[in-house]
């Protein structure tokens, strides 16, 4: 994830940007699938909220409080996050946290703790250091546990005057009903493929990449900008399923297992679906071949890969689980393959 400044955002989430700050409410949920952009949406709410000189729009980038936010420092901005994002994202941790993250006593935590809960809570209670109030950005919201989200839910029952909260979710059903009761609910929206290509072209892009990589990722983006900035190169997409029917491990040696697992389960949903004869998603009909496994091989597959996706971040051994990987495609792709006419 890439945080921008106001002025650079997307123009669709500049556009969700407008139409949020003309709301009332003292907590939003912006919740929608990976890759629409949750975390620059949030982050650009709070930044209007702080700012010294909003307008419509939202912040205006130049006063302290918005400099305070471009550098991490502002006194009125607390970000409850997973350890682990608030690194990739250059945000601060708590000097008790980065002191054991550094002492090697622990590893940076993939969930909100409850000492972040605990610190969140206790700044909700403190005077606004600029008089504009103060914001809780919350995200990924589901990677709180049960005691993390049952203390925000307390706060967000019990909010005092000058906070307010931004929960941005990948996965909102993941969280307590009654949190999700007590916000304002935003379903993200989709950009148009033109404005998304456009978006991706603006980023430097080529027209034939940004469409491709775009169909790769859904519609998203954000994701397709990602994909490439991996330096794995688009055109490989569009091979992929061959590659994979012939067991070819060259084709991904220079994937992650994350990577590999997610393209494999895209391939799988795109031929189970051509299979009841609908469209495929992520790939072009062309791009499928004459693969045509049976749609109980691909079902019994499709569960192996979701099975294979909560360890793919840290396999045990890189290596082996992508040649096992590659070699389950192999199976699948060639267990009902159509005589040649």
């Amino acid at each position: 994830m890439i945080d921008q400044p106001t002025n650079a955002l997307a123009p669709w989430i500049q556009a969700q940007v407008h139409s949020l700050l003309s709301q009332r409410g003292h907590a939003w949920l912006l919740h929608g699938p990976s890759g629409l952009g949750q975390y620059p949406l949030a982050l650009a709410m709070a930044r209007a909220w702080l700012c010294e000189h909003p307008n419509p729009q939202g912040a205006c980038g130049e006063c302290g409080s918005c400099h305070a936010i471009q550098v991490r420092t502002h006194a009125d901005l607390c970000m409850l996050m997973p350890e682990t994002t608030m690194m990739d994202l250059g945000w601060p941790l708590s000097e008790k946290a980065q002191g054991e993250i550094d002492d090697k006593k622990r590893k940076p935590s993939k969930e909100i703790r409850v000492e972040a809960m605990r610190d969140a809570v206790e700044f909700t209670q403190r005077t606004s250091a600029r008089g504009r109030g103060k914001v809780v950005v919350v995200f990924p919201a589901e990677n709180m546990n049960a005691i993390t989200a049952n203390a925000l839910l307390k706060t967000l029952e019990e909010p005092s005057g000058d906070v307010r909260f931004v929960l941005a979710s990948e996965s909102a059903h993941q969280l307590l009903p009654t949190i999700r009761s007590r916000c304002l609910g935003h379903t993200m929206l989709w950009p148009s493929v033109e404005e998304g290509a456009h978006w991706l072209r603006s980023q430097g892009m080529d027209a034939n990449s940004a469409g491709l990589l775009l169909q790769a990722t859904g519609g998203r983006p954000a994701e397709a900008l990602f994909f490439a900035q991996t330096g794995r190169d688009p055109a490989a997409w569009a091979a992929f399923p061959r590659a994979m029917s012939h067991g070819d491990l060259s084709a991904v040696k220079d994937w992650t297992s994350a990577q590999l697992v997610d393209a494999l389960l895209k391939l799988c949903h795109d031929l189970m679906v051509t299979q009841c004869g609908a469209r495929p998603r992520f790939f072009e009909p062309k791009d499928l071949g004459s693969v045509r496994a049976s749609i109980v091989t691909l079902s019994g597959w499709s569960k192996v890969l979701s099975t294979a996706m909560k360890t793919a971040d840290h396999p045990f051994n890189p290596g082996l689980m992508t040649e096992a990987l590659v070699g389950q495609a192999h199976s699948a792709l060639n267990s009902q393959q159509q005589p040649q006419t």
